[in-house]
């Protein structure tokens, strides 16, 4: 009787496509990087950068500051660094529009990502001088162009366009990779910087982006996709008045959705400014570093993700589970509460307990998970085919106008006592909130319509 072999059995990662487990950890090392060197950032300027005795070393900056005060008006050194760090931010999350379009059309996604982790590692090493601060940003934003919204496609490229649920699998473990690293790195660049000086936080954020490229080259073979010529090649698909309506409906709820992105990232612009000056910083001796405090709110995304997700199959169970829009509102809500809780540690004292901005920053992780992951669902369920991937860049590009307000914000800070400052982040979120309800009806018929 012959021997019946046992058939092969393909090694997974944890039952997921193998080339998951490279893209996911390629993901912790790029956002570990960026993460760290953000976290660093405004700090940096404030603290060092723009003082004399350095600005005067910046190859560029006298230019680069005469344009952009043409745009803005004239500045302070903490107005200028706020509207820097916004611009800076803004425009990592507007370049990947075009970073998937040269992608798609010209160079493939496995060829952009390795040419945006290149340039983001150059970024980050020339972080580490004075005089290569402009070329930084630059190299860093166009890195980031060509990275991020490519990586995240491979990985919906991995599973058959019907297999919903393994998507929704990947996505999940790949989105545990970015809040492993969005919570390393504040904390590990936080505390060298703290130690050894700024540079060498930013070199450290230069090593882990060539970490992640190595870990990507070594997955390449692992990767497929369609090539330019092809992606050129498909016929445009029409879209009917039905359709219109929806797109139109999905940039009402991403229009709403900047209220909030304003209360909560400037946690990372203005918020460390003022707890590096306001907070009370020792904890039995040792000091705490600043930038630790960005790692709080993506922790909390992390363990938070299964309480909520239990919260709302309880919900839902019981007829009650709140749509999108209710949920984005609710995010938005949240934001607006943890904004008070600052409002109120300004009004006890002059020097502020540590306890505010911590609880600020967790509410903040509840309230990200309420409306950012819920939006990105939306568009992916409600856009017409033909423009999806289109409108998730545009989701992005809310990111883009929401960092650069978030700058000019940041130069009222030195205008009004912090106390007014959060107050009226409170209220920007609170309004987002009750615009969202508001509109709620109107905006959910048309997306049950569209189904």
């Amino acid at each position: 009787m012959a021997d019946i072999a046992a058939p092969v059995r393909k090694p997974t990662f944890f039952g997921e496509p193998p080339a998951l487990g490279y893209l996911a950890f390629t993901e912790i090392w790029e956002r570990f990087s960026y993460y760290g060197m953000t976290a660093l950032l405004v700090l940096y300027m404030t603290q060092q950068l723009f003082l004399p005795g350095h600005v005067e070393h910046v190859t560029g900056f006298a230019a680069f500051r005469a344009g952009v005060e043409a745009v803005f008006g004239k500045m302070s050194t903490l107005a200028f660094a706020s509207q820097v760090n916004g611009l800076y931010t803004g425009l990592v999350y507007a370049t990947p529009l075009l970073g998937g379009w040269l992608a798609d059309r010209y160079i493939g996604r496995r060829r952009a990502v390795i040419a945006g982790a290149l340039l983001m590692s150059g970024g980050h090493i020339a972080m580490a001088f004075d005089a290569s601060f402009l070329l930084a940003l630059v190299l860093l934003i166009t890195g980031c162009g060509l990275l991020k919204g490519n990586i995240s496609a491979q990985v919906g490229a991995l599973y058959p366009e019907g297999d919903a649920a393994g998507r929704t699998r990947g996505f999940s473990i790949f989105s545990m990779g970015i809040n492993v690293g969005a919570t390393a790195g504040p904390l590990v660049c936080g505390l060298l910087a703290q130690v050894y000086g700024w540079h060498a936080g930013f070199g450290l954020a230069g090593i882990l982006m060539l970490l992640g490229l190595a870990t990507y080259m070594a997955g390449y073979r692992t990767l497929t996709e369609t090539t330019p010529a092809a992606n050129r090649a498909q016929p445009h698909a029409k879209i009917d008045a039905r359709q219109w309506r929806t797109i139109a409906a999905l940039f009402g709820v991403m229009a709403l959705s900047i209220f909030h992105s304003i209360a909560y990232y400037q946690n990372s612009n203005i918020g460390l400014v003022w707890i590096n000056s306001q907070v009370d910083l020792n904890l039995l001796g040792f000091q705490v570093p600043v930038p630790w405090f960005n790692s709080i709110d993506s922790f909390i995304s992390i363990v938070f993700v299964p309480p909520l997700v239990w919260l709302w199959r309880v919900q839902a169970r019981r007829g009650g589970e709140p749509n999108e829009v209710v949920k984005i509102a609710t995010g938005a809500y949240l934001a607006a509460f943890a904004n008070l809780l600052l409002v109120i540690g300004c009004a006890l004292g002059t020097r502020v307990n540590a306890i505010f901005p911590v609880t600020y920053d967790i509410i903040l992780g509840i309230a990200f998970l309420y409306y950012w992951p819920t939006m990105l669902a939306l568009v992916s369920r409600a856009a017409p085919p033909a423009v999806k991937a289109t409108m998730m860049g545009f989701v992005f590009l809310t990111l883009f106008l929401s960092n650069t307000i978030i700058g000019r914000l940041g130069g009222l800070y030195e205008q009004m006592t912090p106390l007014n400052f959060w107050a009226m982040h409170a209220a920007i979120a609170a309004l987002g909130g009750t615009l969202a309800l508001i509109v709620n009806r109107p905006l959910s018929r048309v997306f049950n319509n569209q189904e």
